[in-house]
């Protein structure tokens, strides 16, 4: 038996050693990370000539589509309303505009108690933003009352209809605590249409296919902006050029490789840095129940705060993930932690966040020093700054941790959904 396992790690070790190393990490982040991406802003030239890298590199590592997509870029658009104008009557009474915000798809909306809305109440305690967003999401009707204790905090109902994807439902929100014997409240919009796409492609597992191991990034950045010293580019080398990398890297390390029992999903979201719309569209594709992990990888390019041959796990604490993945890599020198940086919420704040909310182990795995990460969102961010070296370990780590539960052989445990923030 202890031979096996020696054996069997010595295939997955060697495997990564021919795949994984810093000379091909360093090819593909030198084009992610070129001045001619400039800065690979959602919804730019840039960004696109990105979306084609990555997936001629899903491409030749022989993935296949996800799912009915044509192609290994998985297509949605977003809506941005441009308000217009709004009127509200309750009761009989007119009321101001600032109590009232309509969450629509319709250019010309009109509603009142004889249009079959749903009456549902926000009351205090109740977290109102994550309320509003389930509303707007549920594909129902509603009109929605809102205590008047949340005065201070109803406009930033508006921030979740700043963008969002083609709607077939509406969803006013009132800031008001009396429910209405009558109504009407009519709005206009002007709407513009964003064309996005992810890029994601599949390997389809051998024994247990309808059970989905994902392995993700952001490949989005910031664009351009005020020039420093004669340089305008957000490159994005560490942010995350160096995630994509590593999905890539994975991608043809597990093709090789050929034992996956479960499906391998690869994911390059777009639209992180301006909400997280790519990964909120990619998620909406799943059963949620059949996803059995996600890795999602952000800013591995540079030493973590406990140095080389490390890195750190949002959220260890709420499933079993990090401690199997530990587990994978006995004997090989190489840590992971629990993130060091909990007052900055970081397990909510990249793309795994959105699994993560419906139960799915879904993590984040980064080195960044987010107290003090001299490049963070900055010009100077480029791949001079990384370490290929050590990023290279850190991928075939990622690649070695997540072995048993690639196989079938781990499941992790579900997040409990009820205790997240």
């Amino acid at each position: 038996m202890g031979l096996l396992v020696i054996t069997s790690f010595f295939i997955y070790g060697q495997k990564a050693d021919d795949i994984i190393n810093a000379k091909e990490a360093e090819r593909i982040e030198k084009v992610l990370s070129a001045d001619e991406m400039m800065g690979r802003k959602t919804g730019t030239p840039g960004i696109a000539k990105a979306s084609y890298f990555i997936a001629e590199e899903f491409k030749a590592a022989g993935l296949q589509p996800f799912a009915n997509q044509l192609g290994f870029e998985q297509q949605f658009t977003m809506l941005r309303p441009k308000f217009i104008e709004l009127k509200a009557e309750w009761d009989g009474e007119e009321m101001e505009a600032k109590k009232v915000i309509v969450v629509t798809g319709k250019e010309k909306f009109e509603a009142d108690e004889k249009t079959g809305f749903e009456m549902i109440a926000v009351k205090t305690g109740i977290n109102l933003m994550r309320q509003a967003n389930r509303l707007i999401n549920s594909g129902k009707n509603y009109l929605v009352l809102v205590d008047e204790s949340f005065a201070n905090e109803f406009t930033r109902i508006s921030f979740l209809k700043r963008q969002f994807f083609a709607l077939t439902n509406s969803v006013v929100f009132v800031l008001n605590n009396k429910e209405p014997k009558k109504f009407s409240i009519t709005a206009k919009h002007e709407f513009q249409w964003n064309a996005m796409n992810n890029v994601v492609g599949v390997l389809r597992g051998k024994t247990k296919p309808d059970e989905f191991v994902i392995f993700s990034a952001h490949y989005d950045h910031i664009g351009t902006g005020k020039p420093v010293n004669g340089d305008s580019i957000f490159n994005g080398a560490n942010d995350d050029a160096a995630g994509t990398t590593a999905v890539i890297m994975l991608a043809k390390y597990f093709k090789a490789l050929g034992n996956n029992e479960r499906t391998l999903v690869f994911a390059a979201f777009t639209a992180e840095e301006s909400g997280g719309y790519g990964s909120q569209y990619f998620s909406r594709q799943f059963d949620p129940g059949k996803v059995i992990a996600m890795f999602n990888i952000e800013m591995i390019g540079t030493d973590s705060k406990w140095g080389k041959n490390s890195a750190f796990i949002t959220g260890y604490e709420k499933t079993d993930m990090g401690a199997i993945m530990q587990k994978n890599l006995e004997g090989t020198g190489f840590s992971f932690h629990p993130d060091p940086y909990p007052d900055q919420n970081l397990f909510y704040r990249s793309d795994n966040a959105t699994l993560a909310r419906l139960g799915v182990p879904a993590h984040t795995v980064s080195t960044a020093k987010m107290d003090e990460e001299p490049h963070y969102h900055k010009v100077s961010d480029e791949i001079e700054t990384l370490d290929m070296e050590n990023m290279a370990m850190i991928i075939k780590s990622i690649a070695l941790s997540a072995k048993s539960i690639v196989n079938g052989k781990d499941t992790p445990a579900r997040v409990k959904v009820e205790e997240l923030k």
